[in-house]
């Protein structure tokens, strides 16, 4: 985190840019003062695409503030309070209220599962965000764990980041075959690319309750293919820890939006869950097509879903809807082409770029990419290609190659680099070793990827020489909760010069990784290209 000093910007006159608390791909949040009211705010400075030409970058930037405009028009306790949204310089920044607090996803990360009836009071809020937004006309599109702030003082839950959200009734799947969203917590109809409503949301929010209280999304899979076919046809099993608002949850997650449980039925449910400990049983045939009662889990762990529950409307046949169906060809199709694409899985899902160096283009033909979301879930990119990769392997980039390494990892590296082994550590080197990639597979540590590296950063001047700039900053990888650190040092050696380190820290499949690249400090966007490429397609054996 930077340091206030004279020459701070200042936007619109008025607003200091004084630190800044983290970036993505749609832009960088600032602590800043508003020094017209001498009060502490958050500033989001959008990001916009450089490739568009001057039409299309005008048409999203007015797209961007109009809809950033009706985020400015809810007022709920629940939603983060939007105080302006100002242009400098052909540049778009929105004013927020500063929340002092972490999200609910570094909260998971920190202190694992919340317990059903903090869950519970928690959704009540969310559900009540949602109601004014939906009343509204606007769909946040975009809700996770990442999206959810956690106040220190209060423990009041904030819906941010109303980045991507949009007016209802457009389209979420675009001419470009773009899909913008995070894949693990998106509505099966908008993964199908039909028009969406507040439906889609109520999907989200029940995916993010079920991660609230097992650690986990439930549609967590090992490739962005997996968690498409997950959300479209897989049985929705959610742990056993879930069991106690079982009701809520699978009505939340009923894939027919017109069957979904609704934002007043899923309140009162909450509520009453909150006040007495009990879920109360909900009337069979009801809009929303809830059963009567949902058993818990049974024995040996089982989870009910709704292919278990002999319940339907009256007059509904058996088998899906004529809508449904299509839904789920058209899913069918999106699958198959994310299947089918000539890039591996890990690429094509986005993440928190901390180094402003975007990602190296794939060889497969009419890719569209969309900036990750500005917060640590991975945002997807629908790539049409003809090459199949190989199952579980990562396809290289030009001028890489495919390793498997006999430590039990592949991934990408550039041609020429060499492997070294160090301890624990295995480092494929460049000649005259300018560029260096390290991969470290470990045991996981207290407090998880955010607090290694924060321990890290501590030691930094003790086992880094010069070691400056150091910065830690909480993301995700594969949709696991994770830690980029990066900083500048002298290097070992006068004659080496000062360089640059990036640092990713993840947990995954109960074990540790740690992959990072140092770079000379004059060379450091290329030793982000080379991260990237590392982070991206690294496969665990």
């Amino acid at each position: 985190m930077g340091s206030v000093g004279d020459n701070a910007r200042v936007i619109a006159g008025r607003y200091r840019l004084d630190a800044r608390l983290g970036r993505g791909g749609m832009g960088v949040v600032w602590q800043a003062t508003d020094q017209f009211l001498g009060r502490r705010v958050a500033v989001k400075e959008l990001a916009l695409d450089e490739t568009l030409s001057d039409a299309d970058a005008e048409q999203q930037r007015e797209r961007t503030l109009r809809e950033a405009r009706a985020a400015a028009q809810l007022r709920h306790p629940h939603i983060i309070v939007v105080h302006d949204v100002v242009v400098q310089n052909d540049h778009p920044y929105i004013v927020m209220e500063l929340i002092e607090g972490g999200s609910l996803a570094g909260r998971i990360a920190r202190a694992g599962p919340m317990g059903a009836r903090e869950v519970a009071r928690m959704g009540i809020g969310l559900l009540g965000a949602l109601r004014v937004a939906h009343a509204a006309g606007v769909l946040h599109r975009d809700i996770k764990p990442a999206n959810v702030l956690m106040e220190d003082t209060t423990g009041r839950v904030v819906l941010t980041d109303f980045g991507i959200a949009q007016v209802s009734g457009a389209t979420t799947l675009t001419d470009t075959g773009s899909f913008m969203g995070s894949p693990e917590y998106t509505a099966p109809e908008r993964m199908s690319g039909e028009r969406t409503g507040p439906e889609s949301d109520l999907w989200s929010l029940g995916a993010l309750l079920v991660t609230a209280m097992t650690g986990e999304s439930p549609f967590r899979r090992d490739s962005i293919g997996g968690v498409l076919h997950a959300v479209v046809y897989d049985e929705i099993r959610p742990p056993p820890a879930a069991a106690p608002l079982l009701p809520v949850i699978l009505g939340l997650l009923e894939r027919d939006p017109q069957r979904r449980l609704g934002t007043v039925e899923a309140e009162r449910l909450l509520r009453t869950y909150v006040e007495t400990g009990r879920m109360p049983s909900t009337p069979a045939g009801r809009a929303g097509g809830q059963p009567a009662a949902l058993p818990v889990a049974g024995p040996g762990g089982y989870s009910p879903t709704y292919r278990d529950l002999p319940v339907r409307r009256p007059g509904q046949s058996a088998g899906p809807s004529r809508r449904r169906r299509r839904a789920m060809l058209i899913a069918a199709a999106l699958v198959a082409a994310v299947a089918g694409a000539g890039v591996s899985a890990a690429l094509l899902l986005g993440r928190e770029d901390n180094g402003g160096t975007p990602p190296l283009p794939t060889q497969s033909a009419q890719t569209k990419t969309v900036s990750p979301s500005p917060s640590p879930t991975p945002t997807v990119t629908v790539t049409r290609g003809s090459r199949t990769p190989k199952p579980s392997t990562p396809e290289a980039p030009e001028g890489y190659r495919v390793t498997k390494d006999p430590r039990g990892f592949t991934l990408a590296v550039p041609e020429g680099f060499t492997r070294e082994v160090d301890g624990p550590r295995v480092f494929y080197i460049s000649s005259g070793g300018t560029f260096r990639i390290g991969i470290k597979e470990s045991a996981p540590e207290p407090g998880g990827p955010q607090a290694v590296q924060r321990r890290a950063d501590a030691k930094g001047p003790e086992n880094n020489p010069g070691y400056r700039d150091g910065e830690v900053t909480e993301t995700s990888h594969n949709g696991r909760p994770a830690a980029l650190w990066q900083f500048t040092w002298d290097g070992f050696t006068q004659a080496e010069g000062a360089r640059h380190t990036y640092d990713l820290c993840w947990e995954e499949g109960g074990r540790m990784f740690d992959v990072w690249v140092s770079a000379p400090l004059d060379k450091a966007r290329e030793g982000r290209r080379y991260f990237d490429t590392a982070v991206d397609s690294f496969v665990r054996r």
